[in-house]
């Protein structure tokens, strides 16, 4: 299944995210970022439905909650995808 990560630059980060994304509805999961796709230490992503992704940039856009990077995985590959 496709998905996309959205990187935080810490949990607490992503946390909010989350936080934000569920009370619109929108389902996310959050787990440490594969490190081949940040060179932050302490980097989270939330993982979202491919569907939601540009209501999702919205609201976190909205709330000042800017993402480090985008990635879209499919079958196992990210490709980074812009905002």
């Amino acid at each position: 299944m496709e998905h996309y990560l959205i990187i935080a630059r810490s949990v607490t980060h992503a946390q909010r995210m989350q936080k934000l994304l569920g009370r619109s509805g929108i389902r996310s999961g959050i787990f440490r970022a594969p490190r081949e796709l940040t060179d932050l230490g302490c980097a989270y992503a939330v993982q979202i439905q491919r569907p939601d992704l540009t209501q999702a940039l919205m609201l976190l856009h909205r709330e000042r909650l800017e993402p480090v990077q985008i990635y879209l995985e499919q079958k196992g590959f990210y490709r980074e995808v812009s905002p």
